[in-house]
């Protein structure tokens, strides 16, 4: 299952107290109440707060309604064409997640959302390289085109690098060790896939340290591989079942007969 991805706002020392207080709330899975602390009465405050409550979709599979209210919101207030392409990111990004959680096929819309978005924000700009991500998801969980994905998200990833985006080079990291562990590459999965958890702990992204630890495992051998399950299956259980749709990774293999 892909995960998601967005700013990082506060994730460091001296950032706005509003922001590091969000980042806190999200990073421990708490997304309304992150949301409530921002009041939409601007387009960047309305994208954020869509972009944390289109998050809880992904990992809780709840909330929809919420989140498409917000979007308009944001829809409403985007002006610039930077604003009206991260609006369009999001739009792209709810009906992606919809149609993964078998919610509504909603495939076709995201794909022309995250095309109007491609049109409006340019190569190199702020927004672009999550943007970048975010196609790398959509082609890889709902074209099937591991290629198309491995192209996006080595964009993304070289736009996240660029612009010292650690939370979601944590995400390119991740999403290049999955495709490299498809192929067989043991040890670039694994590479990657331990740069996302080390990336993680780091920012202290709890909801999202689970997924890496159980990623990691994938790639390992035993005993290693059992010992960060287990470590993967506190942190889900501390944070009360989610992501979702981490359970499945995490379910021990029924015992042969």
């Amino acid at each position: 299952m892909a995960d998601t991805a967005m700013s990082g706002n506060g994730t460091t020392a001296g950032d706005d107290p509003l922001q590091t207080a969000v980042w806190r709330l999200r990073s421990r899975a708490c997304w309304a109440d992150a949301a409530a602390l921002l009041q939409p009465v601007t387009a960047q405050a309305a994208l954020q707060r869509t972009a944390l409550l289109v998050e809880r979709c992904l990992y809780t599979e709840q909330g929809w309604p919420e989140a498409e209210d917000a979007l308009r919101t944001a829809e409403a207030l985007a002006h610039s064409d930077d604003e009206r392409g991260a609006a369009a990111c999001e739009r792209g990004h709810l009906a992606y997640a919809a149609t993964l959680h078998g919610v509504r096929d909603r495939a076709d819309e995201a794909r022309a959302a995250l095309g109007r978005a491609a049109a409006l924000i340019p190569p190199g700009a702020e927004g672009r390289a999550l943007l970048d991500f975010r196609r790398g998801l959509l082609a890889e969980n709902l074209a099937h085109s591991p290629q198309s994905a491995r192209a996006a998200y080595r964009r993304a990833h070289a736009g996240a690098t660029a612009q010292s985006d650690p939370l979601l080079l944590s995400f390119t990291w991740r999403h290049l060790a999955g495709l490299a562990l498809r192929d067989g590459e043991l040890t670039e999965a694994r590479h990657g896939f331990a740069e996302s958890l080390r990336i993680r702990e780091e920012l202290g992204y709890l909801v999202g340290t689970a997924p890496a630890l159980a990623s990691l495992a994938d790639a390992e051998s035993e005993p290693e591989a059992s010992r960060l399950r287990e470590e993967a299956r506190r942190l889900y259980r501390l944070l009360g079942g989610v992501p979702t749709w981490l359970a499945r990774q995490l379910t021990p293999p029924a015992a042969s007969a």
